[in-house]
């Protein structure tokens, strides 16, 4: 958990073959899982959120281990950053397009 923004971008780039200035969220934990970074570009620049927990680990989604990333809506983002366990979580039916 060292990296800074280039080191981030760079993983980005290279490892998830994605354009970290595509205005996506990419997160970050470390291996314990008590470390969360967050990597975002707002059109003027880069942003990093980073969290550390003091008791207690955040949860991961099931990650593909093909593609080595997953796709999260801004909900599961929130219910994880928060601790709330997704194994539990029943959403109820909304409109979407």
């Amino acid at each position: 958990m060292r990296k800074g923004f280039d080191g981030l971008s760079g993983l980005v780039i290279n490892k998830l073959k994605q354009n970290p200035m595509s205005g996506d969220i990419f997160i970050f934990f470390n291996r314990p899982r008590t470390l969360v970074k967050i990597l975002v570009w707002d059109q003027t620049g880069f942003a990093i959120w980073h969290k550390r927990l003091e008791q207690g680990t955040f949860e991961m989604p099931t990650i593909d281990p093909s593609r080595g990333s997953v796709e999260i809506n801004r909900q599961k983002l929130m219910l994880i950053l928060e601790g709330i366990s997704l194994k539990n979580i029943r959403t109820r039916k909304r409109f979407s397009r």
